[in-house]
């Protein structure tokens, strides 16, 4: 057997571990890595109720019916029905109240269904989900720290002040941030809703119609008076309010709308109902202060019990004062 020389031991040494050690980590895998697009997908929004119903509404409805319009970044479904006469008198464009939709059985869908008949074509349009109606986010105040038995009463009531203070303080605080949240809440609504509008104003000039008369329905009745208040346009004639009423968070209020409107407004309301009695005369007394004002109101009848001859007495009253030569009630 051929000797080794010391000094060679250690080369020979390291030529024998390396070899070995190399393949060890050749054999062990490298740590695995996700591919991005194996990452799991983010959860995607669900949609707002608005657009399950508009989504229901076009599966039940004749395709004639339906209009997609475009608002800005968004499509929303309007349901369209031109007069039943070669020359009509013009078209009606009908705001539901919150909670409903474009073919709501109280109000809108006898009104969107009839008006054709006299000579008005209907377009109802589906009003997005109200940011401002949220459910706020409940603010909770924190528990108070225990306190050491041992400390004397006049320790309790020199510390009591400036707790109650600072508790106060972040009260406040929390009020104020949550009224400025809903602000600008209420301002999103109605820039999303006069978006829609404006769409619905654009398509009602592509059928050239004569005349354009907003409906709105509950606090439909709201947005359709505070676009006019805001936006003036000159293509509309005419605004219907039928059982109106203001928004939770709405400013300025209804009452302090209607009577800056310089366009002939009709204020359907319903006397049976002690709440709206009053919210309508006020809006009443607030015309009357203005000489200008083109305000009128119509009662009307709840007609328990009888939802089909309620719905007739106010398709009635509505044709009425749209076609004034029709007197009949």
């Amino acid at each position: 057997m051929p000797l080794v020389h010391r000094s060679a031991l250690p080369a020979l040494c390291l030529s024998l571990i390396l070899p070995w050690t190399f393949s060890v980590q050749a054999a062990d895998p490298a740590p695995e890595t996700k591919n991005p697009e194996e990452q799991p997908a983010q959860r995607q929004p669900l949609p707002e109720r608005s657009q399950e119903d508009a989504a229901a509404l076009e599966r039940q409805l004749p395709a004639l019916e339906q209009q997609q319009l475009q608002a800005g970044g968004d499509t929303f479904l309007a349901l369209w029905k031109p007069a039943n006469t070669s020359d009509p008198k013009g078209v009606v464009i009908i705001l539901p109240g919150a909670g409903e939709t474009a073919d709501w059985p109280q109000a809108i869908a006898p009104l969107r269904n009839k008006l054709p008949d006299t000579e008005w074509a209907s377009l109802s349009l589906t009003l997005p989900d109200m940011l401002s109606e949220a459910a706020q986010p409940r603010v909770v105040e924190a528990a108070p720290a225990p306190t050491d038995k041992a400390n004397t009463a006049k320790d309790a009531s020199t510390e009591a002040k400036p707790i109650e203070q600072v508790a106060g303080g972040e009260a406040d605080v929390a009020d104020r941030v949550v009224a400025e949240s809903t602000e600008e809440q209420v301002k999103a609504d109605a820039e999303r809703i006069f978006t829609r509008v404006d769409a619905a104003l654009a398509f009602a000039e592509q059928q050239n119609a004569r005349s354009i008369v907003l409906l709105g329905h509950g606090t439909g009745a709201y947005w359709a008076a505070r676009y006019l208040s805001e936006k003036q346009p000159a293509q509309v004639q005419k605004l219907v309010m039928v059982a109106a009423q203001s928004p939770a968070n709405g400013k300025p209020q209804l009452v302090e709308i209607t009577p800056t409107l310089k366009l002939a407004t009709a204020d359907f309301f319903y006397v049976d109902k002690p709440l709206a009695q009053k919210a309508a005369l006020e809006r009443l007394q607030a015309s009357k202060r203005l000489k200008h004002s083109n305000f009128s109101q119509i009662p009307l009848k709840a007609l328990p019990g009888n939802n089909t001859a309620q719905q007739e007495q106010l398709f009635r009253r509505v044709r009425g004062w749209l076609n004034p030569q029709n007197t009949d009630s």
